[in-house]
């Protein structure tokens, strides 16, 4: 009998570390506080007297500097280890988001919110490195989910909260975002300043490279759906659904909000019972039907005649993302297992970033060049591609990890304790 369907007989589920709800409550907070600066970042930009396409690339510079930070940061990981990347990172966000609400020219928020940029992968990569690392091998679906579900709760609170706040000034909410990532951070160092699970790298660690990690179908084919997700999710979604919502559907600008809130929904409706579910029936069904749903679903919604048929549709193309999003991070997981993965886990987050930046930008031509359906009809069809690609992967659950390499002793201060 296969590890998957074991699994699947077993009523047991593996009860999780405490660390895992540690990550999990740190990922909302943060979300939760990005959302809060979100809806008022090009507001303050906007302040400083610069263009609207000036004001924008406030958050493209944000998504450049995630994509050209991730690959020092995994190589920090694997010296380093995740827990001290991850505080060092959050940290880094914290004291750049704070001076934002200090900065006096349209230049130094820019620079400012660069340095977040760096900071956010420093933090993002090691906290999906923790994550794996901790993960019980048969409930890895199941934080995978928590893990995402946790960051979309907070996405979706953040706006409300920031809403709270808009009689406090444009400063403020950055200020809020602040101080709380420093509780985050603190709540991450309390607990896992002594956990065996997320000790400092060391000479015995074994590790995963991004080499070895290519050698395998499902870590490829989750490179090309993580592309897919980074064009379609924060693509489309962020930079065009408000324009088509706006324009193509003749709506005020904070409707583009509802569809937007609708999309989040639907995926934190799907995300922790796909993660469940992936636990006992594999990876590889969900990725593929998520897929190819999501990919359906995105191409329909450029030919939505209605703000109701688009919400509908955007909820319903909101639930098969959070089908895939979950045994996708899980996949990604059983491949590295309990290694030291930080450059492969960071290659994964790159992905997405490029599928983000990419699609911005392509989505904007195309819907101009040609319309908004082929725009919303090419972004679905990558996902569709990607869901093609994990017909021809193999399945994760249950099968070992790829070959691990011994790390090199790197001196008694790299395997010290977290000061």
């Amino acid at each position: 009998m296969s590890s998957v369907a074991e699994g699947a007989a077993s009523p047991a589920r593996s009860r999780l570390p405490s660390e895992v709800w540690s990550l999990v409550t740190a990922n909302a907070i943060i979300a939760l506080g990005y959302g809060v600066v979100a809806p008022v970042l090009p507001q303050l930009a906007r302040h400083f007297g610069v263009s609207i396409s000036a004001a924008t690339f406030i958050i493209t510079a944000f998504a450049v500097m995630r994509l050209l930070a991730a690959p020092p940061t995994g190589l920090l990981v694997q010296r380093l280890g995740e827990r001290r990347v991850y505080i060092s990172g959050v940290l880094v966000v914290a004291v750049s988001t704070a001076a934002c609400a200090f900065a006096q020219t349209y230049w130094q928020l820019l620079v400012f919110r660069a340095l977040g940029g760096i900071g956010s992968t420093m933090f993002f990569v090691s906290a999906l490195g923790l994550m794996i690392r901790m993960s019980p091998a048969d409930a890895r679906g199941r934080v995978a989910g928590l893990f995402s579900g946790a960051f979309l709760i907070g996405s979706v609170v953040g706006p409300v909260v920031g809403s709270l706040t808009a009689g406090l000034g444009l400063s403020a909410p950055f200020v809020i975002y602040g101080a709380l990532l420093l509780f985050a951070a603190a709540i991450v160092l309390i607990s896992l300043r002594h956990s065996a699970l997320a000790t400092p790298a060391g000479g015995g660690d074994p590790t995963v490279t991004v080499r070895s990690a290519l050698r395998h179908g499902a870590y490829r084919a989750a490179l090309l759906s993580n592309f897919a997700t980074g064009w379609s999710l924060f693509g489309l979604r962020f930079a065009l659904v408000p324009l088509f919502v706006v324009e193509g559907l003749n709506r005020s600008p904070a409707i583009a909000g509802l569809a937007l809130t609708a999309f989040a929904v639907g995926n934190v409706i799907a995300v922790l019972p796909s993660g469940r579910l992936s636990d006992r029936i594999g990876r590889r069904p969900l990725l593929i039907a998520g897929l190819a749903l999501a990919g359906v679903m995105t191409a329909l919604l450029g030919l939505a005649p209605s703000l109701p048929v688009f919400l509908t549709g955007a909820v319903f193309a909101g639930l098969a993302s959070g089908v895939y999003n979950s045994p996708q991070q899980a996949a990604v997981a059983d491949i590295i297992g309990k290694a030291r993965g930080g450059t492969a886990i960071a290659t994964f987050q790159m992905m997405s970033d490029f599928g983000s930046i990419v699609g911005s930008l392509g989505v904007g031509v195309i819907a101009q060049q040609l319309s908004f359906g082929w725009a919303f009809g090419i972004s679905g069809g990558t996902l569709v591609l990607a869901s093609i690609g994990w017909i021809f992967a193999p399945e994760t659950c249950g099968e070992p990890p790829v070959e691990h390499t011994p790390a090199r002793p790197l001196g008694p201060e790299a395997a010290g304790e977290l000061p």
